[in-house]
């Protein structure tokens, strides 16, 4: 058994669609294909959260047409039973008439999963149409999470249970990264969502309780680089890695595998392939128990970020019972570290700048003394020397420095 995750950019019209039909019917069957939500479609889907929430009510009619539209325009463009999909659409435009009655989190949750479950629709049609045995499974009722929405704790046991009871090994399995389920006694199971980007953890989760062969996962580039094209010109193919390089680059923020992927692989030893839908045929990257780290230097570059530094009201040591304070505080909030230091009075962390972050400045002034800066960027070099601390700070104004003996963390700011 193999499992193909597709991101949005594969899937983000029909011919994209057609490509991935043709990749599975290439790549070998039987397989699980765990696809993202289809194009931009999670960003459209946000906002009708925010304008929902909000009572926005022309704004929600009017993204919910698009979303529509966008999604009949790619029908149109393929053969397939696609009912389905109007009733899913059908079903999210009634719970948008009725007024918002939960919290932000588990609101975002119901409406957002929505975009997976209707590009699996459209999939699992036309696959059926093009004469691929497949079967669509909702994710939602194998994947079994507590209450965090937004960021679903996975239980492991139920979920392994669920997953290899369900799961045929005769067909291509059509189902969705991203969502989970959880299930409380006496109340209605509640959709979560598993982290922005989920799906390569869904694809992970899936591998893990069926013993898969391997992953992998189709993107828009040949594989894992040693540096995101936005920013440097000569790129280098890491046709390589161990799971622990892995493990880093996707911590610090390397976008093309989400951090919880690596280590449900490499617990059974499943190897993680990276390679390019727009080029099939091409190896691209394997990750996997080799003994051999990269040998040049991987850059990650996080834009958009905040540096918080606190200091005790009282002129006392950040100490243990101030630490336990401000992680409380940053787990209450939701807010994820990029980058903590500490000195003997002063604590900083550097965090990505969401909305989140406003509550957490709210909440961390009860006990710090509290300054930021933001509009900051954070450049993390896996395997660096002093040259390419010197390449990446070229016009710009060094912050904050912390090393270890392979990577490199930097806080940076351009100057004007």
């Amino acid at each position: 058994m193999k499992v193909f995750k597709f991101g949005g950019a594969s899937v983000k019209d029909a011919p994209g669609v057609r490509n991935l039909a043709e990749i599975v019917r290439t790549q070998g069957q039987p397989a699980v294909v765990v696809i993202s939500a289809m194009g931009k479609t999670t960003n459209a889907l946000e906002r009708i959260v925010r304008a929902y929430t909000d009572g926005q009510t022309d704004v929600v009619s009017r993204e919910l047409d698009q979303l529509r539209t966008y999604h009949t325009g790619i029908m149109g463009e393929l053969e397939g039973d696609f009912s389905a999909v109007g009733q899913t659409i059908d079903g999210l435009a009634n719970y948008l008439s009725a007024p918002s009655t939960n919290l932000y989190d588990e609101t975002y949750d119901q409406i957002v999963s929505l975009g997976e479950i209707i590009s699996t629709q459209i999939v699992a049609a036309y696959l059926t149409q093009a004469g691929i045995s497949t079967r669509w499974v909702d994710a939602r009722l194998l994947i079994r999470t507590d209450a965090t929405f937004r960021e679903g704790r996975v239980d492991w046991d139920e979920t392994s249970r669920l997953i290899t009871e369900t799961i045929s090994t005769d067909v291509v399995t059509i189902t969705q990264g991203f969502i989970g389920q959880t299930v409380t006694l006496g109340a209605p199971a509640r959709t979560t969502t598993l982290g922005r980007e989920g799906s390569d953890y869904t694809a992970a989760i899936f591998a893990y309780c069926l013993d898969a062969e391997s992953v992998t996962i189709w993107k828009d580039v040949p594989g894992v680089l040693n540096a995101d094209p936005k920013w440097f010109d000569d790129t280098v193919l890491l046709e390589k890695l161990t799971y622990q390089d892995a493990i880093e680059l996707a911590y610090y923020g390397a976008t093309v595998i989400h951090p919880k992927t690596i280590k449900p692989l490499q617990n059974k030893n499943i190897p993680l392939y990276v390679r390019s839908f727009l080029k099939p045929d091409a190896p691209g990257t394997v990750i996997g128990n080799f003994e051999k780290n990269v040998s040049v230097p991987s850059f990650i570059f996080k834009v958009d970020q905040v540096l918080i530094s606190l200091h005790p009201n009282d002129f006392s040591f950040i100490a243990e019972d101030n630490l336990s304070r401000i992680f409380g505080r940053l787990a209450q909030i939701g807010v994820k570290i990029n980058l903590m230091q500490n000195t003997a009075i002063s604590f900083s962390v550097v965090v990505d700048n969401t909305d989140r972050v406003p509550a957490l400045l709210d909440q961390l002034k009860q006990d710090f003394r509290v300054s930021y800066n933001d509009g900051l960027e954070l450049v993390t070099i896996r395997y660096y020397d002093q040259a390419t601390i010197d390449r990446v700070l070229v016009n710009k104004k060094l912050l904050l420095e912390q090393k270890s003996r392979n990577t490199v963390q930097l806080v940076a700011k351009d100057l004007m």
